[in-house]
């Protein structure tokens, strides 16, 4: 290995035992000398002792002591170097100063004798912001602990997942359970403490109730040294078409924003605080708050006339939707038929015209007309409040059968001043077997468009037309304006929308989209298409016949232009948070829809405009704990450092020539100085070979015995 010597070395010496003669015999022996020896001391013998004496010299010598020594080779260190490339690391020349930081680490590693260097590169943490420590222990899970000198952190500063206690890698314990402190040290981009101001969102409603107002608490903090800060900055909100509005506020100190909901769908609204003098960056002083404006409760009026197989259909689809209050009232009897019936088996309650056509109309966002046929039920004044009921914004959906060619027809009343179509009494209505079809207009229009068994064009699988069921009934109408989605025989209109001043209508010439829920001749898509046509009625966002809206996603916006004319516009203008603005051509991507996508990496709020219509998207953020904190700072990192012996050093900001400290090896003392930061001597080795050399020499045994012998002898002699 380069730098490494190949040598072998005297690791130590150890004792250990080879006994001359198996384990049972030693112990039997050892017992017979140790009976001899109390029966010798029993009996008062002289001699007694030294024959112990020679005895366990004799015994030592056949267990066998031997002295050990093994020679080995020194193994390289291993340090680990961690380079910080998360987002936060994009501000200024961090990253750059990092790269450039860790090449010079790796060059003067290369040139330290007895260490090697494993480089890891941190880069997104996945929403979950910087995680070094976490790389710290994925990488040190294959070096062996006493092999590890220690860990090198290039960084701003910003982690976090900082441990409380010295991680375990760096705080290995030997075979005796001796733990060692390794050291970790911290080389910051930068020339020190840096500043920041921040905007946090603290509490914002994901939806809201239209026509109420939300309320979203903000703070903006001043962090790091700022001494010209004066505790004050400028808020400054900006929603999608609207002239901005600027607030001074107190920093460090929540505040409460109100903003009115005054239209359903997603509502975009752009916060923004004053950049802070000296500060780093002023990427988090953004943001943008994400509200869909929802309706409280859709209170629909459902009047039918004679009882009917529709009837059921409605109350299916209208309970079936929680966010809907639904009055209904079923005609059992008009006002001039008298069949002798007692008014208490007729109804449960008086049908309330003036309430509901009068005193409430105005309560309802939907209005529903199936099969009513208005014989001296409601007076003239009421059909004209139904009428401007329209004109002022309101829904009416009209479903006709043969009762619209009666006497009591609401085509010959104020009401018919607003419908789409008008069917002649004579001819007026066709009884014969048809399939509905779907026009170009309604393989455009977003109520129609994409229904189930359309298919993608808007034609059944044999190519002429959808695959649903057949009705026997409809109305012929001589005349019509608005928008015919769908057609009956001989192309005569059968569902009709129109737009009346503020408000809309929508007319269904048959009274049998019932069967399609039957399954008749295979079905229909009776559901979804009443739910589409209601919610259009009312105005829902997403069912807008001309529409245009803009998504952000990785990076990239996407702007959708939705049309039910024959053609759109042909290029959209797209404006940045930054004020630049570009056109962008829209190619056609399917029936009635083009599209464009360009880059879109700038926070804040993007416009898209075609000339008649505007969108509004912003990015998300995918990482906000990234961007709170974008200061170069020592405070994280340093106290974990200081406990570790390690050092805490700044590069500077100048990625060409970054302050590396200078890397070497300490055998003992400090882990870092001025100028310098090191490794300790972690010692370890691997066992090259092992020589045994017995510890008691058979001669000097001998002789020693035999002296321990005659000594006894001369002692009994003298007795």
């Amino acid at each position: 290995m380069p730098g490494l010597p190949i040598v072998r070395h005297m690791m130590g010496h150890m004792m250990g035992w080879a006994p001359l003669v198996p384990m049972p015999a030693l112990y039997a022996l050892a017992a017979l000398v140790a009976a001899a020896t109390i029966a010798g001391l029993a009996r008062r013998a002289r001699g007694t002792l030294w024959r112990l004496a020679a005895a366990l010299l004799l015994l030592l010598w056949l267990a066998g002591p031997e002295r050990i020594r093994e020679t080995g080779q020194p193994l390289p260190q291993t340090a680990l170097l961690v380079v910080d490339q998360s987002p936060s690391m994009s501000i200024g020349q961090r990253a750059a100063t990092a790269r450039q930081a860790a090449e010079a680490i790796r060059q003067a590693a290369a040139r330290v004798p007895g260490l090697t260097l494993r480089t890891v590169t941190v880069r997104d943490g996945h929403g979950d912001g910087t995680r070094l420590f976490a790389a710290l222990d994925q990488a040190t899970a294959d070096i062996p602990p006493a092999r590890l000198a220690g860990a090198v952190l290039v960084t701003d500063g910003q982690d976090h997942d900082v441990p409380a206690t010295i991680p375990a890698p760096l705080h290995p314990a030997d075979a005796d359970g001796r733990r060692t402190t390794l050291p970790l040290h911290v080389l910051l981009t930068g020339r020190g403490e840096e500043t920041d101001r921040r905007l946090r969102i603290l509490q914002a409603p994901p939806y809201a109730i239209v026509g109420q107002n939300a309320t979203v608490r903000v703070e903006i903090d001043d962090l790091g040294p700022h001494p010209d800060s004066d505790g004050h900055a400028t808020l400054t909100l900006s929603r999608g078409g609207e002239n901005p509005m600027h607030e001074t506020v107190r920093t460090g100190v929540p505040q409460d924003i109100t903003l009115p909901v005054t239209r359903p769908g997603p509502l975009l609204v752009g916060l923004a605080a004053s950049t802070l003098p000296g500060e780093v960056s002023t990427a988090n002083n953004q943001d943008v708050v994400r509200i869909n404006g929802v309706r409280d409760r859709l209170r629909v009026l459902l009047v039918s006339g004679t009882p009917n197989q529709g009837e059921r259909v409605w109350r299916r689809l209208l309970k079936a939707d929680p966010s809907v209050d639904l009055v209904h009232f079923t005609i059992l009897r008009p006002p001039d038929k008298d069949d002798g019936t007692p008014l208490s088996d007729l109804a449960l309650i008086a049908f309330p015209v003036r309430e509901l056509f009068q005193q409430k109309i105005g309560q309802f966002d939907l209005i529903i007309l199936d099969g009513f046929e208005n014989r001296a039920i409601l007076p003239r004044a009421y059909l004209d409040n139904i009428a401007n009921y329209v004109r002022d914004g309101g829904g009416l959906l009209l479903i006709g059968g043969p009762e619209f060619l009666g006497p009591g027809s609401l085509q010959d009343t104020p009401v018919g001043e607003i419908l789409p179509a008008h069917v002649p009494v004579d001819g007026g209505l066709l009884e014969q077997r048809f399939r509905p079809a779907m026009t170009d207009a309604g393989r455009r229009h977003p109520v129609t468009a994409s229904l189930p068994g359309a298919g993608p064009d808007g034609q059944g699988a044999d190519g002429q037309g959808a695959d649903w069921g057949p009705w026997y009934r409809t109305l012929k109408a001589d005349s019509a304006h608005g928008q015919v989605l769908m057609d009956g025989p001989d192309h005569t209109p059968l569902l009709v929308l129109d737009r009346v001043e503020r408000g809309r209508v929508a007319m269904l010439l048959s009274d049998q989209i019932w069967l399609w829920s039957h399954g008749e001749g295979g079905g229909g898509p009776q559901s979804e298409l009443l739910r589409r046509i209601s919610h259009w009625l009312m105005k829902e966002p997403e069912l807008e016949e001309e529409q245009l809206t803009a998504t952000i996603a990785d990076g990239r916006m996407q702007i959708v232009h939705r049309t039910a004319a024959p053609t759109g516009p042909h290029a959209v203008t797209v404006t940045a948070p930054d004020g630049t603005t570009q056109s962008l051509p829209l190619r056609t991507s399917g029936t009635g829809l083009s599209e464009a996508t360009l880059p879109a990496t700038l926070p804040g709020i993007w416009t898209a405009d075609d000339g008649t219509h505007r969108a509004f998207a912003a990015p998300a953020t995918t990482d906000p704990q990234e961007f709170a904190d974008l200061r170069a700072t020592a405070t994280l990192l340093a106290p974990l450092a200081g406990q570790t012996g390690g050092a805490v050093s700044w590069l500077g900001n100048d990625p060409a020539h970054p302050a590396i400290p200078d890397l070497r090896l300490a055998a003992s003392g400090a882990l870092s100085g001025p100028g310098w930061i090191g490794f300790p001597h972690r010692d370890a080795r691997i066992v090259t070979g092992r020589s045994a050399r017995p510890l008691l020499p058979g001669w000097a045994v001998l002789l020693g015995a035999g002296l321990a012998l005659l000594l006894a002898w001369w002692r009994e002699g003298r007795a």
